[in-house]
This record gives structure tokens, sequence and C-alpha cells, in this order.
């Protein structure tokens, strides 16, 4: 009876096991889930999807007044330029200390207000840039990133930088400015650990 009474146990605790399981999403499963927001936030936001290549054409612009987008095949980024900014491309050899101002959305519920600097305060995030052989590494050292994801930078924040001219000081409507949609692989530790994506808004103003 003891024998019969312990089978039972273990063949409910089996069962528990497989229910487990079948509830716990798959990383595939997850990387499609993310897949569709961001297809969802592209439709929704009547966002016009542009290639590399078109990119490249146009001298590495979007068009704002159509809502342009490039898709970056390699990181699967989609960034839009909405100003380029009127400094210089960053250099091979070049170490430069950024400010930045930014506002993070979620994309899966529409790009609502995740963090931001810009909100009832003046403050900048700082990071700092090295440029060499064509790669760039980057850490804050201040700011709501800092304070919310630590040093380490999104890949994603970086892309923009082969492309944006970020000068010391100019008017907010003339410094470098792009819109972003990071998918995890691209993102901060959070965004790497949940599997999500972040919309991002990002003004990049060289430190004297």
């Amino acid at each position: 009876m003891k024998r019969l009474h312990y089978l039972l146990l273990m063949i409910v605790a089996a069962g528990f096991a497989l229910q487990s399981c079948d509830d716990t999403e798959t990383y595939a499963e997850k990387k499609e889930k993310e897949r569709h927001w961001i297809d969802n936030y592209i439709s929704e936001n009547n966002i016009t999807v542009i290639s590399e290549d078109e990119f490249y054409a146009k001298d590495s612009t979007t068009d704002v007044s159509r809502n342009e987008y490039v898709y970056f095949d390699d990181s699967g980024v989609y960034m839009q330029v909405i100003q380029r900014g009127e400094g210089e491309l960053m250099e091979n050899g070049e170490r430069s200390e950024y400010l930045l101002r930014f506002i993070e959305g979620m994309v899966e519920t529409g790009d609502t207000l995740s963090t931001s600097n810009l909100i009832g305060t003046n403050s900048y995030d700082v990071m700092i840039c090295s440029k060499s052989a064509g790669e760039f590494t980057a850490s804050f050292t201040e700011g709501n990133m800092y304070s919310n994801y630590g040093q380490s930078v999104p890949t994603g924040w970086l892309i923009p930088l082969n492309y944006i001219k970020p000068a010391v000081q100019l008017p907010n409507d003339r410094l470098a400015r792009v819109k972003l949609i990071v998918p995890h692989s691209a993102g901060h530790q959070t965004a790497s650990s949940y599997v999500y994506p972040y919309f991002y808004e990002i003004t990049y103003q060289k430190k004297r």
C-alpha cells in the first residue's frame, strides 16, 4: 500500500512538472512575441521602413515627412534620423564625452513611457565613447540610464554614431537627434533578460 501511495505521489509530481514546463515560454517563443510587438508598433505608427541600400543612396538620411526608418539587418535596429547635427562624424582613435537627452518607451504598449530625463529635469545622461577600427565602445557615467540599468550602453544607442554629427552646443532643434526601435539583442540588460524591445528618441551633444 505504501509503495502504491508513493507511486501515485510520483505521478502527480510528474504531472505538475510537465504542466510547469508547458507554461514556460521558450526563447524562440519570446523572440516571436517580440517580433509581433515590433511589427504592430510599426503598423500602428505608420512607419515606412527602408532598406540600408535606400538609406545610403539618400546620403544616410531618412525622410521624416514620410516617417521613414532604416532597418539594419545585422542588429535588428530601426532608426530615423531627425537631425544629423552640425559637428563631425566620430573618427577612429577618437574618444569623446556625450550629453544625452532621451525618452524610453515600451514597444509592447505603443511606446508607453518607461523612463526619461526630459520630464521635470534639465539633467543629461553622460556617455563616454571611443571608436577604434570602426567599432564603438561606451559606458554611462551618470544619469537615468546609469541609475536604472548600469554603466553598459545598449549597442543600439551606438549605431547612430556612424551617421550623425553631434556638436558641442546648438539650439535644441538643431542637435543631432534620432528615433530608434531597439530589440532585446541590442538593448540594455533588462531588455536582454526579458526579450523585450524598446523605443527611444535621443539627442546627442558633445561635452566641451
